[in-house]
């Protein structure tokens, strides 16, 4: 009785915490390919709140310098639509994947967004003869 009872609980308080917030991305994460060395790429993200409450992003965080996560302070009401800019500055060469992690007001649990690609040598330009 008493583990029928704390999984009615458990049951109730994981059913509240969905719908206390339920923020959905059309992604999760996007691969950029191969891009050229400083020469910066934004991906923009976008969500949609399907929940009853107005959505508020508390922060996003990117898990380095290189990468710039830009939102909106904005409540996003219900049934509509809002986004999360991600720049990353291709500094170094190599392969990347980075997280950007988001986290809405009246949530545990943050969202973690994914960014990949490569990043070559720019390729040089050709001098003018004379």
């Amino acid at each position: 009785m008493k583990k029928f009872l704390f999984l009615t609980v458990l049951g109730l308080v994981a059913s509240f915490g969905v719908m206390a917030q339920d923020v959905k991305f059309s992604e999760g994460s996007f691969k950029f390919g191969k891009i050229e060395q400083n020469k910066p790429v934004t991906h923009v993200f976008t969500f949609t709140n399907n929940g009853a409450k107005p959505a508020v992003i508390e922060f996003a965080t990117a898990e380095c310098g290189c990468t710039t996560p830009e939102y909106s302070k904005e409540p996003v009401l219900k049934g509509k639509n809002s986004t999360v800019k991600v720049t990353y500055n291709a500094a170094a060469l190599g392969t990347f994947s980075k997280r950007v992690t988001i986290k809405f007001a009246g949530v545990n649990d943050p969202i973690i967004l994914t960014i990949e690609g490569e990043v070559v040598a720019a390729k040089p330009t050709a001098k003018a003869s004379k």
